[in-house]
């Protein structure tokens, strides 16, 4: 069985599908400083997914170049709109096994970074990603209201028909 907290991530991904529908490559790519591109919004969520789920936990480095264009503290790029949904695509479809594989348990676990277990859980990793993408969809929101963008969707969608809440399996 799925955890609920997986099915919040899936429900969450997909709300950032929804925020994004509709925009061009060149909306993608314009800044409106201090505030980063949504290419790179959707570089910097793919660069975490992949540090999280691929390399930190399994060890499989998949598109490192993503952690060049939006790592954290990285200088700002504008990098294609394409390209890092090409990106995006491969680690979240390579990290669903990982992520389908979640227990309760293995929630409480904590990856090895450079052969030493990080400060948090597996469960914490998860909730900081859910918590970025709400962040950056919303930041993605107000940018396309600055580019001109009207009727946006309304947020958060269909959550009590596509991941309403589930106890834990474990309590």
């Amino acid at each position: 069985m799925t955890h609920p907290l997986v099915i919040q991530l899936r429900f969450t991904r997909s709300e950032l599908i929804r925020a994004l529908n509709g925009v061009s490559d060149q909306e993608a790519r314009r800044r409106f400083p201090p505030m980063n591109c949504i290419s790179w919004m959707l570089a910097h969520l793919t660069s975490q997914e992949h540090r999280y789920w691929l390399v930190a936990a399994q060890g499989i480095v998949m598109v490192p170049e993503v952690d060049q264009l939006a790592a954290y503290g990285k200088p700002a790029t504008t990098p294609p709109l394409e390209d890092m949904w090409e990106a995006w695509h491969r680690v979240t479809r390579a990290s669903d096994s990982f992520l389908e594989s979640m227990t309760s348990a293995s929630l409480q676990s904590h990856p090895l970074a450079n052969g030493k277990p990080i400060d948090h859980s597996l469960g914490s990793l998860l909730q900081r990603v859910i918590y970025h993408y709400w962040f950056h969809i919303g930041e993605a929101q107000a940018v396309r209201q600055l580019l001109g963008h009207v009727d946006l969707p309304e947020f958060v969608g269909d959550i009590h028909l596509e991941a309403p809440y589930r106890p834990d399996p474990a309590v």
